[in-house]
């Protein structure tokens, strides 16, 4: 019988929640890393023992972990990191000029077919690549050497690369979001970027409609439908039917086009979650209801699920990697708060269980379907 166990990042540790097929009963196990900020904890599509997780603290910097045994134990891997060629320790930028100064890993993206090879996504944006189990890493350097990278700007998280998607398709394309820069594609492995951002509109930039400068929260994507992308802005959802060439905006009935995550559903391309926040200076639910969003038809059209959710009271926010979806029948929809609850639903979002409520705080949540 499948089991699922679901990864939890926060801002001191990281917890590893697990259960059969039904999602009823949960343990935690945990914390790993107890006190250090874990940004982001991915598991490995080709291999699930294969865990990685990005540890980081501020007095001691970024930590790079791998776990090859389901996050039973862990070794501290790749820590000298190459740049341009050369390798210095705990370095990962060598000799750039200010901005570019690296701070810690946001994000990382294990390939779907080869356990060993995986992207990171930094801070100050950059996107890393590793062949060897995370044990060396390059950075991709064409993404920061594109000619509009000294518009970039940091949002207020920081100057992030907090998304990356990887076309099962065709290994060579990619897609990134940057904040506050926006979205990039690469069609041949990362050598070449375009900036993806026609459509979008910020009121809050000089220019509102400019080729880049967008605070792109976060993109979704379904596997069987590489070309149909879905985008929570700062400001606006947004959904684009050619790869990210152009976007048109699907916040339709939302009370608030507002928010970080953004996910799909597992078998059904056109099924979308979002969990809207009030606005960007009050990063709670709307009426201190705690409500994600589905909709059935892409965008537009969006309906309330609330049974098992807080509806008083709740200021918590969710964090634009804190949402994954499981691929059972009945996919598992899961997300986690800053106030330290991680809640599933078994039933597609119909219907809500805290399985973790008094941890700190989600910065990520991600899940694994094992067999």
């Amino acid at each position: 019988m499948p089991s699922v166990r679901v990864l939890v990042g926060t801002k001191k540790g990281a917890f590893i929640l697990t259960s059969d097929a039904e999602r009823k009963a949960w343990r935690i196990d945990g914390p790993h890393f107890a006190g250090w900020e874990i940004y982001h904890v991915a598991g490995s599509p080709a291999d699930p023992n294969r865990i990685y997780a990005s540890q980081t603290s501020g007095w001691f910097g970024q930590v790079m972990q791998r776990s090859d045994d389901g996050g039973k134990s862990w070794e501290a891997v790749g820590n000298a990191f190459a740049y341009q060629g050369e390798v210095g320790t705990h370095k990962w930028y060598d000799g750039s000029p200010h901005p570019w100064e690296f701070k810690r890993v946001w994000h990382l993206e294990p390939s779907p077919t080869d356990r060993d090879t995986v992207y990171a996504g930094v801070e100050d944006a950059a996107l890393f690549k590793s062949t060897d189990g995370g044990a060396t890493w390059k950075e991709l350097t064409g993404l920061r050497g594109h000619g509009t990278s000294a518009d970039w700007n940091p949002g207020a998280g920081g100057m992030c690369l907090h998304t990356v998607i990887l076309d099962p398709t065709n290994p060579d394309r990619i897609w990134v979001a940057i904040s506050a820069a926006g979205a990039f594609r690469t069609d041949d492995g990362g050598t070449a970027w375009k900036p993806i951002n026609k459509g979008l509109r910020s009121e809050y930039i000089p220019d509102p409609d400019a080729e880049i400068g967008h605070c792109v929260h976060r993109i979704a994507m379904h596997p069987t439908t590489p070309g149909v992308l879905f985008m929570q802005k700062h400001w606006d959802v947004m959904r684009s039917d050619d790869a990210g060439d152009s976007w048109h905006e699907v916040s339709g009935n939302l009370p608030s086009d507002f928010g970080f995550p953004i996910a799909v559903h597992a078998h059904e391309p056109e099924t979308i979650y979002v969990v809207p926040i009030k606005s960007d200076g009050e990063h709670f639910p709307p009426e201190g209801k705690l409500r994600v969003y589905r909709s059935r038809t892409g965008g537009n059209e969006w309906e309330a699920l609330t049974a098992g959710l807080p509806q008083e009271d709740c200021y918590v926010n969710v964090l634009r990697d804190a949402m994954a979806i499981d691929t059972l029948p009945s996919c598992g929809v899961y997300f986690g708060t800053t106030g330290g609850q991680v809640y599933a639903s078994a039933d597609e979002g119909d219907s809500w269980t805290a399985i973790a409520a008094n941890l700190p705080a989600v910065y990520s949540v991600e899940v694994q379907t094992l067999p």
